[in-house]
């Protein structure tokens, strides 16, 4: 090899772009692509042909670039076509407005069948991309309908109806999970839950503790007492709230003394709202270990949903149970600190304590 081919050899070998194309990342297609010298085609970054010398490879921006640069589409990956991950995106989108469309919720097999592909292969690619199974979509779905329905002033009958359930037993049976309470309650915007809160203070500064008749709903953090009691209001608009009395502001006691020893663990029932998507990237938290941490992909794969990280690191975003469920244990794929609804300085300070919990534990 002469020193040309060599020096771009090392060139092509330091580019980040080379580590995706020896990886055939599929997450790449789209953001570059590379052509081959010796044959002439330009490939997308997951081609599964034969890997290239480096030193015969070149990286384009554009199909138009690679082609301005007298090189063709591969016929294999057809780089110059919607990328694979493109389009299974766009048949789950098509099924997913179905979905939204329907009277009632269609099967599984009729999805597949109008979107071209088999059951299981729909099956899976749905749940991958969306972070949901269809059925779960669909349950998601008419509960948003019977939300708006009911906010709206129909009838609970009505609303059920209109939602797509076929009778009151089967929408009753699932509506404390959809609504968080009985619907003629959320129709009256929850003006019949009843919570408790007390506010105390922490090592990390004010705590607001709150409690409905199912469990703690809310753990909030702050520098101001005031902030966090109207975010509470916020949360709970027309639910009747009330101070904590001192057996309360005990349980209180108890989460305070959670935040400043991690290692005692957490044993509260939780009252716990959320989507479907919501409540399984919780449940991932809740079974990351104390003094550990995981990424926002890796919590991603742990639900079975690897292309959901967006969605992944909403659902933390959206936890109004600092502590309780640790979204605090979830960082960067790099292992640094990303945003914290409660601010950084405070994930970090979390984490700290957690460390040293773990330190402890092993030493004893």
């Amino acid at each position: 090899m002469n020193a040309k081919h060599k020096t771009i050899e090392c060139a092509t070998e330091r580019d980040p772009r080379w580590a995706a194309v020896v990886a055939r990342d599929p997450q790449a297609d789209g953001r570059f692509y590379y052509s081959v010298a010796t044959t002439g085609v330009y490939c997308c970054p997951s081609c599964t042909s034969r890997l290239a010398r480096p030193e015969n490879v070149a990286f384009h921006a554009s199909c138009d670039d690679a082609e301005a640069a007298g090189f063709r589409p591969c016929k294999r990956c057809k780089p110059d076509q919607p990328s694979l991950q493109t389009q299974r995106a766009s048949k789950v989108t098509e099924a997913c407005r179905l979905i939204e469309q329907a009277d009632a919720a269609p099967n599984l097999d009729m999805l597949a069948q109008q979107v071209g592909l088999s059951t299981y292969h729909f099956h899976r690619i749905f749940k991958a991309i969306t972070g949901l199974t269809p059925r779960a979509y669909a349950k998601a779905h008419q509960a948003k309908r019977v939300q708006a329905a009911l906010g709206g002033g129909d009838s609970v009958t009505q609303a059920i109806f209109d939602a797509g359930y076929n009778s009151n037993g089967r929408f009753y049976a699932d509506a404390d999970g959809l609504l968080g309470m009985k619907p003629t309650e959320y129709k009256a915007g929850g003006s019949n839950a009843v919570i408790r809160f007390a506010i105390g203070q922490c090592s990390l500064g004010a705590i607001l503790v709150a409690q409905s008749q199912r469990g703690v709903c809310a753990i909030l953090l702050g520098d101001d007492p005031d902030a966090l009691a109207r975010d509470l209001q916020d949360r709970f608009p027309k639910a009747q709230l009330i101070g904590g009395d001192s057996d309360f502001e005990q349980l209180v006691a108890v989460v305070v003394g959670f935040v400043d020893a991690p290692a005692k663990g957490l044993d509260l029932p939780l009252d716990v709202r959320g989507t479907a998507f919501q409540q399984r990237v919780w449940q991932a938290l809740r079974e990351i270990p104390v003094g550990s941490t995981a990424s926002y992909t890796e919590v991603a794969e742990r639900i079975g949903a690897p292309n959901a990280v967006r969605a992944v690191a909403g659902a933390c975003a959206a936890n109004a149970l600092a502590v309780a469920i640790p979204c605090h244990r979830v960082v960067r794929n790099d292992g640094s600190l990303s945003g914290y609804r409660w601010g950084v300085e405070r994930k970090r300070a979390l984490l700290e304590k957690e460390s040293n919990a773990k330190d402890l534990l092993t030493v004893t």
